[in-house]
């Protein structure tokens, strides 16, 4: 397993050991003392998959009192993942972070609390799947407007279809107080 450290503090890239021969491959996707070894000790209280077609973007969502990290995977497919710093008192707030995952390398992303997360899918459709150290409670979520210029994501679409909800998310500057840690 190689481990890679991202300019976010915190946010790690995992590239696990796959073993792959005429059949498929065989890879673990957790195993909770090598992930404590590597700093990752949270208890994983949900599991959630994803399914998009091309051009979906899902985001940029947190959980506001009962912040969530996360582990994520594209199972199938590839994903543009992006996670921005919204600690206030971060030496990278504001600044994001994104990489391609793709279903045929397993990498996976480990984000700790703070953060706000969101990704596009840009092959024909993925399957996406996370890890949540906490419960996902809608009355507890919050979201950051994903073409929010103060933080400047590039994405890879322009027009992305979003759900009604997320077309209508904040930027950082319209946040309520009390949304930053």
């Amino acid at each position: 397993m190689k481990i890679t450290t991202t300019p976010l503090e915190g946010v790690i890239v995992i590239e696990p050991d796959m073993f792959e021969d005429n059949r498929g491959f065989f890879l673990e996707t957790f195993h909770q003392q090598k992930y404590k070894e590597m700093g990752i000790d949270r208890q994983w209280v949900q599991d959630n998959v994803s399914f998009s077609m091309k051009g979906v973007l899902r985001g940029l969502h947190f959980q506001v009192k009962k912040p969530q990290a996360k582990l994520v995977q594209a199972l199938q497919g590839e994903i543009y993942d992006v996670v921005v710093d919204l600690r206030r008192d971060s030496p990278t707030f504001k600044k994001s972070f994104s990489i391609l995952l793709t279903g045929t390398c397993m990498t996976q992303m480990f984000i700790p609390e703070g953060f706000a997360h969101g990704y596009c899918v840009i092959s024909k459709n993925a399957l996406f799947a996370y890890k949540c150290s906490e419960f996902y409670s809608p009355s507890d979520e919050g979201g950051l407007l994903w073409s929010d210029p103060e933080i400047g994501i590039e994405w890879p679409f322009f027009n992305p279809i979003l759900s009604p909800k997320d077309q209508k998310l904040p930027r950082l500057s319209e946040f309520p107080e009390n949304w930053l840690a």
